[in-house]
C-alpha cells in the first residue's frame, strides 16, 4: 500500500474515532485529568497554531509553575488542565513555537540538552541519521536505514552507542547544525516558555553506568544554573526512559517535577511528582488525531495494541 493511501486510511480511522461514542465518553473523563503534551520541534507551524487555538477553546492551558504549586499544596489543577512541553531544545521552538504561544498567551516548558547550548553540535540521533543517509557504514554491522540505525542505537549500552557513533563518523565531514544560545534561553523564558533540564547529552539513562548518570544529570544542572541564573527544578527523562538512579539524583538536587514520555493522561494532581505522564504529539498531528489524543482514547487504543 502506497504512503499516501496509508495516510488516507489512518486519517479516515482518526475521523471515525473522533466521532465515535467512545470519544464522547473519553472526552468527558478527560476533563478531570491532566494532559501534558510532549512535543519536540515545530515542523508545521500552521497546524501547530490550529492546535493552540483548539486548546484555548476547549481546555485550560496551565504553566509549570501552576503544576508545581498544585503538587506543593496538594490541591488539584483546574478541570481540563493541559501543559505544553517541548523536548531537546530545537531552534524551531524559538523561531516558530514561541511567537505562536506568545500571541495566544499559552505558557510552555522547553527541556533542553545542556551540552548543545552555544554549540554547532547536532543531537546524536540527527547526526546518525544524516551520516547513514550520506553513506556511512560500520564494519561488521548489518545494513540499516537511517531510522533503523537510530532505533538500534537506542537499545545498546551507552559505551557501545558512543563507539558506533564514532565509527559512523569515520571518513565523513562533521555534521553541524544551529543550536540555541544562552541568550535564546532568556528569550524563551521572557516569552513564557520555561527552560528546564533534559540531561547533558541526551543518553538513554537506563543504558548508562552510575557515573555517567551522575554526570548527565549533575553537569547539566550546573550548566543550566549558570545560563539561567537559577537552578532548574524540572526534568524530562531522555526518550522517556525512567531510571531509579536518576530519580534519586533529582531528589538530592531538589527537583520538583519529572516527566515521562509514556503516552498517558494523568490525574489532575499527579500521583508521583517525578514520574508525571505525558502524551506524545507532534506539531503536524492532524485535528482528528489531536482530539483523540487529548481525550485519552488514542492512548488507550495505543496501549491495547501493545504500545506500537
Amino acid at each position: 500500500m502506497g504512503g499516501s493511501m496509508v495516510g488516507s486510511v489512518r486519517s479516515g480511522g482518526d475521523a471515525l474515532l473522533r466521532r465515535s461514542p467512545a470519544q464522547v465518553w473519553f472526552a468527558r473523563r478527560a476533563r478531570l485529568r491532566l494532559a501534558v503534551l510532549g512535543y519536540h520541534g515545530i515542523a508545521d507551524p500552521d497546524t501547530f497554531a490550529g492546535q493552540l487555538d483548539r486548546l484555548r477553546r476547549i481546555a485550560r492551558p496551565v504553566s509549570l509553575d501552576e503544576v508545581e504549586t498544585a503538587l506543593a499544596t496538594r490541591r488539584a489543577l483546574p478541570a481540563k488542565a493541559v501543559l505544553l512541553t517541548f523536548d531537546d531544545g530545537e531552534r524551531s521552538i524559538l523561531e516558530h513555537g514561541l511567537p505562536l504561544l506568545r500571541e495566544r498567551g499559552i505558557p510552555g516548558v522547553a527541556y533542553v540538552v545542556a551540552s548543545a547550548i552555544d554549540s554547532a553540535t547536532p543531537f546524536w540521533w540527527h547526526e546518525a541519521d544524516r551520516l547513514v543517509a550520506a553513506g556511512a557504514r560500520v564494519a561488521g554491522e548489518p545494513e540499516r536505514s537511517p531510522g533503523a540505525w537510530v532505533a538500534y542505537l537506542k537499545t545498546v549500552p551507552q559505551e557501545r552507542r558512543l563507539r558506533l557513533l564514532a565509527a559512523l563518523r569515520e571518513g565523513h565531514e562533521p555534521v553541524r547544525t544551529a543550536q540555541l544560545t544562552g541568550a535564546d534561553l532568556g528569550t524563551l523564558e521572557s516569552g513564557g516558555v520555561r527552560v528546564e533540564n533534559h540531561s547533558l547529552t541526551h543518553p538513554l539513562l537506563d543504558r548508562c553506568t552510575d557515573a555517567d548518570v551522575r554526570d548527565e544529570v549533575v553537569e547539566a544542572h550546573e550548566r543550566l544554573t549558570g545560563l539561567l541564573g537559577r537552578a532548574p527544578s524540572s526534568f524530562a527523562y531522555p526518550n522517556g526512559n525512567w531510571d531509579v538512579r536518576t530519580e534519586r539524583l533529582l531528589v538530592e538536587l531538589g527537583y520538583r517535577t519529572g516527566f515521562l514520555f509514556d503516552h498517558r493522561l494523568g490525574p489532575r494532581l499527579p500521583d508521583h511528582p517525578l514520574r508525571i505522564s505525558r502524551l506524545r504529539v507532534g506539531s503536524n498531528t492532524r485535528p482528528d488525531r489531536f482530539a483523540t489524543i487529548l481525550s485519552g482514547l488514542h492512548p488507550a487504543l495505543h496501549s491495547l495494541r501493545g504500545g506500537r
